[in-house]
C-alpha cells in the first residue's frame, strides 16, 4: 500500500475508534479495566470475555489514534513512554500491570525470555551460541503448570494490545562469556532461531497465541552486542526495532541500515537522577546497581522507591518539556531488594499514562507514527539537544 493509502486507512481507523467512545457510556466500567483482572485459565477468561477483550483494545486504540498523522515542520509531537520489561515471565507481575495499564489507558512491552517457554526438564532443547546444551544463565520455565501460566498470560498480555518481543534466551552477560559482546552475527542468528524456534513450539502446542510477525524487536541481554554483527543478524530474523544501546540524555530513535533491512534504535537512555547528583542508565538495574552495588537489602525498599519514582519523573518532565523524544522505561519482573523498583515503576505507568498529550504506547506503536511522518520532520527532531541530561 502506498503512503497515501495508508494514511486513509490510519484516518478511517481513528474515525472509528473515536466514534466508539461517543457510543461508549464513561460512567461504565472499562471494559479493559474489567478483564484486566481475569485470572488465564479460569472460566471467566474464555468465550465470553472476548468481547470484552474487542473492547479493551478499541479504548486503548482511541489513546493514540488523534496523533497518527503527519505532523508539520515545527509542530509538538505527544510525549510517548515506553514502558517495557525484561523476561516477561512472572504471573504475579503480569496480573499487576494488567490491571494498571487498564485504568492507564496504556500499552506496554514484554521482552520474554525464550527459555521460559520450556519447562525444566526440556532444558536439553537448548543451545546457546558458544555454551553447552541445557545452560542457562537464568534457568528455564519451571513445571509444565508453570509454562502453561505463562503461555496464558502472555495470551491475554496479546489480546489487550500489549506486545511481545525477545529478551532473546540464556542470558550470557559478561562473566558468562561467550556473551553478547563476544558473539558474531552467525551466533546472534542461531540465538535468535532458538528464540523463535521455543514460540513456534508453544504456539503448537501450547496455544500461544503469539504470532511470528508480532516479534517485530527486543531488547538483548544486559544491554550487551556489538552492534556490526547484531543488527544484520536481528534485520535478517524479521525484527524491525531493537532497545539495547545507551544513549547519552533522552533521544528520538535512530534507523541503522543493513543488508536484510533497517533496524530502529530506542536507545537506553543516561539520564541525571537527583536523588544521586549523577547520571545512570535508566533501569532498574542499573539504578541498584549504583544504590549499593545491587545487594539485597529489604529494609531500604522505600527509598529505592522514592529515588527510582524521582529518576522517572525528572525524566519524564525534561523530555515533555524539551525534544519529546520518547522515553523509554526499561524494567524487569522482579521485586529485587523488597520490590520497591518494582512499585516505583507500576506507580510511574499509573501516574503518567493519562496526562495530556502523553501516550504510554508499544513499540511497534510508536514506529506506526514515526513512518507517517515526512522524514525530514523526523531528522528535525532528532536534531533537537537530548533531555534528561
Amino acid at each position: 500500500m502506498g503512503g497515501s493509502g495508508r494514511v486513509t486507512t490510519l484516518f478511517a481507523v481513528v474515525v472509528a475508534v473515536l466514534a466508539l467512545l461517543v457510543i461508549l457510556d464513561d460512567r461504565a466500567p472499562s471494559p479493559a479495566a474489567a478483564l484486566a483482572g481475569v485470572e488465564p485459565g479460569s472460566p471467566a477468561a474464555a468465550g465470553s470475555v472476548e468481547a470484552a477483550v474487542e473492547a479493551a483494545v478499541e479504548i486503548a486504540d482511541a489513546r493514540i489514534a488523534p496523533y497518527l498523522r503527519r505532523y508539520a515542520p515545527g509542530e509538538r509531537p505527544p510525549q510517548f513512554v515506553l514502558f517495557s520489561f525484561d523476561g516477561a515471565g512472572s504471573h504475579e507481575h503480569w496480573a499487576r500491570v494488567r490491571e494498571i495499564s487498564a485504568r492507564s489507558e496504556a500499552r506496554v512491552t514484554g521482552f520474554l525470555s525464550g527459555t521460559y517457554l520450556l519447562t525444566d526438564d526440556q532444558s536439553a532443547q537448548y543451545t546457546g551460541p558458544g555454551h553447552r546444551p541445557g545452560q542457562s544463565s537464568i534457568g528455564f520455565g519451571g513445571t509444565a503448570a508453570d509454562v502453561r501460566t505463562l503461555v496464558e498470560d502472555l495470551n491475554l498480555a496479546r489480546d489487550l494490545g500489549h506486545e511481545i518481543g525477545t529478551h532473546y534466551n540464556g542470558h550470557f552477560c559478561a562473566g558468562s562469556a561467550p556473551s553478547g559482546r563476544d558473539w558474531s552475527q552467525s551466533m546472534w542468528a542461531d540465538e535468535l532461531g532458538s528464540f523463535r524456534g521455543f514460540v513456534e513450539s508453544a504456539r503448537v502446542n501450547l496455544g500461544l497465541r503469539v504470532e511470528q510477525g508480532d516479534i517485530r524487536g527486543g531488547r538483548t541481554p544486559c544491554l550487551e552486542g556489538d552492534w556490526a554483527q547484531a543488527f544484520p543478524a536481528m534485520a535478517a530474523a524479521g525484527l524491525r526495532y531493537d532497545t539495547s544501546r545507551v544513549t547519552r540524555g533522552i533521544t528520538w530513535p535512530t534507523d541503522h541500515a543493513t543488508p536484510a533491512g533497517t533496524v530502529r534504535e530506542y536507545g537506553m537512555p543516561t539520564v541525571t537522577v537527583p536523588a544521586l547528583g549523577r547520571k545512570v542508565v535508566l533501569m532498574d538495574y542499573n539504578l541498584w546497581y549504583v544504590l549499593n552495588g545491587a545487594r539485597d537489602q529489604p529494609a531500604r525498599a522505600a527509598e529505592f522507591e522514592q529515588v527510582t519514582l524521582g529518576a522517572y519523573r525528572t525524566a519524564y518532565e525534561s523530555a515533555a518539556t524539551g525534544n519529546r523524544a520518547p522515553l523509554v522505561v526499561g524494567n524487569h519482573f522482579n521485586d529485587w531488594s523488597g520490590g520497591g523498583f518494582s512499585r516505583a515503576v507500576e506507580q510511574f505507568l499509573g501516574e503518567v499514562c493519562l496526562r495530556p498529550e502523553t501516550v504510554c504506547a508499544t513499540y511497534s506503536q510508536v514506529n506506526a507514527f514515526l513512518e507517517l511522518q515526512d522524514p525530514a520532520v523526523v531528522d528535525g527532531w532528532r536534531a533537537e539537544a537530548p533531555s534528561g541530561l
